[in-house]
């Protein structure tokens, strides 16, 4: 029993030889000169060849000899891998976590050459995100789901979006006192910029200006923006505590009013042609955004509104969130600038959740019609997730308090408040040039 034991494994290792002998001579290029394909390099050498094209060898002993493209590409496949682990396990973002995480283990492997001219994911990035097609067409299917009923029936909840946008212009700002004074971070007036949309919390937004002024950064800035929109429901709750009073979390607000149909296909029209003559560098993404709720409302393309609230933007998320992966190489990823950008994002954030708050309460000091400072949290553009936060909230305090509807008008204006923002932003590209 023994000797068939020793047969077998000693005939495991001489295929195995062989294969590796085989797989060796299949690899090894041919030589130059007057060589004949069919000339052997010495065996030895084939192997070594071989052994050098595993991704192994790579992690091990990178070309470039830099760690970022060595044990930093491992350590890049343990954050793809945390990211699948909060999309599965924890159903963060899992829409846009999930292929995020594969085309960060597949952009971090040694040798495959998958973000490189020729890779397909290289293609995915350059057509799709580096254009801003992908974003785009994003907007379009979150504005074919989206109802601005609520805001159209109550129009100050408008203010609220817009005050929640305070945090993108402060943490520009934030971005530019940071290199200052902190050796090894540099960020331009682009960057910081950049950095500065994670904090209307608005995923495709933040991919599609990161990806016009700072490429570069597109990668931690989209993962910043996605993590701190999943994390919506940890971050937001203890800032609307410390910001509101037992009796103002209490604050029922009237009824909405009816909207009519007519003015729902009105509203996008009169956006669009606000957009044309006020910032036309914001119409890319107003003017998608619009055109997929033009139609939602208007009751004759039901057949293309279902295709862009489903199968179009299902289709699109998925190769957005493998081309954003793909920029989480180790050399981009593993840096001190990094962890700015991360921190600087969550700075954003906060502060975008405290002015909507805040400016609910200064408008409560000026109108006999109380509004609920709970839902001016939902004015940073997290559909509908921070709109529920401010509904679970309000029933923390009462029970049957239903704040949905009401959060759905800052959170609906949120959206376009972080896209005219966008607009903005965008300027300050020609101003650079």
């Amino acid at each position: 029993m023994m000797k068939n034991k020793k047969v077998d494994i000693g005939l495991a290792l001489v295929v195995s030889v062989f294969i590796i002998y085989a797989m060796a001579l299949a690899a090894s290029p041919t030589s130059q000169g007057t060589s004949s394909r069919n000339e052997l390099a010495p065996m030895g050498t084939m192997i070594v060849e071989f052994i050098k094209s595993t991704g192994l060898f790579g992690y091990l002993y990178p070309p470039s000899g830099e760690w970022t493209d060595g044990i930093g590409g491992l350590l890049m496949v343990g954050v793809g891998l945390l990211m699948l682990f909060l999309a599965i396990g924890k159903r963060f973002e899992p829409l846009l976590l999930l292929p995020m995480g594969v085309g960060c283990i597949l952009a971090n492997i040694p040798l495959a050459g998958i973000t490189e001219p020729g890779g397909i994911i290289y293609y995915i990035y350059q057509i799709g995100i580096k254009t801003g097609v992908f974003p785009l067409l994003v907007f379009m299917g979150v504005g074919a789901m989206t109802d601005f009923g609520p805001m159209i029936a109550n129009p100050k909840t408008a203010l609220l979006g817009a005050a929640a946008q305070f945090g993108i212009f402060s943490t520009l700002i934030g971005a530019l006192v940071l290199t200052e004074i902190v050796p090894g971070i540099n960020f331009d007036l682009l960057d910081a910029a950049s950095i500065g949309i994670i904090g209307g919390a608005d995923g495709p937004t933040a991919i599609f200006l990161a990806s016009q002024l700072s490429p570069d950064l597109l990668g931690a800035i989209a993962v910043a923006a996605y993590s701190y929109m999943a994390l919506v429901p940890i971050i937001q709750p203890p800032i609307m505590r410390a910001l509101t009073s037992s009796d103002e979390r209490k604050i029922r607000m009237t009824q909405l009013r009816y909207v009519g149909k007519v003015e729902k296909i009105v509203f996008p029209l009169i956006a669009i042609g606000l957009c044309m003559f006020l910032l036309p560098s914001a119409a890319p993404l107003i003017g998608f955004f619009m055109f997929g709720n033009l139609m939602r409302e208007c009751g004759v393309v039901e057949r293309l509104s279902k295709t862009t609230q489903n199968a179009l933007i299902n289709i699109v998320t998925i190769f957005l969130g493998l081309g954003v992966g793909s920029r989480l190489s180790a050399k981009s990823f593993l840096n001190l600038e990094t962890l700015g950008i991360l921190f600087l994002g969550i700075i954003a954030f906060s502060i975008g959740t405290a002015s909507g708050i805040l400016m609910a309460k200064l408008m409560n000091r000026f109108s006999s019609n109380k509004i609920n400072p709970l839902i001016g949290s939902a004015g940073v553009s997290a559909v509908p997730m921070a709109a529920r936060v401010s509904q679970t909230m309000g029933i923390e305090e009462d029970p049957e308090n239903m704040l949905l509807m009401y959060a759905m008008g800052p959170n609906v204006s949120g959206v376009i408040g972080s896209a005219v923002a966008a607009g903005v932003l965008l300027t300050l590209k020609n101003l650079m040039v």
